[in-house]
């Protein structure tokens, strides 16, 4: 992916990274096929994904969950 700047330099964008939020362990693995589809038609190819589990807390009981899904892409 190539962009330019204000100053006329071109940049390549090699690698991103992007952290979406969730709800449900079914959702981050949607998202991931997702991403994974995308990537055959959109010129990138996935190097490395997670999902991770967020609970907070309060006085000891989970008041809230979601998960934190981790797609590295590179061109």
């Amino acid at each position: 992916m190539t962009f330019k700047e204000a100053d006329n330099m071109d940049f390549e964008l090699m690698k991103q990274t992007d952290e979406i939020k969730v709800g449900t362990e079914q959702e981050a693995k949607a998202l991931i096929e997702s991403f994974k589809e995308k990537s055959k038609t959109e010129g990138y190819e996935i190097t490395s994904y997670t999902s991770t589990l967020k609970e907070k807390k309060s006085k000891g009981e989970v008041v809230d969950s979601y998960y934190i899904v981790k797609i590295v892409k590179r061109w």
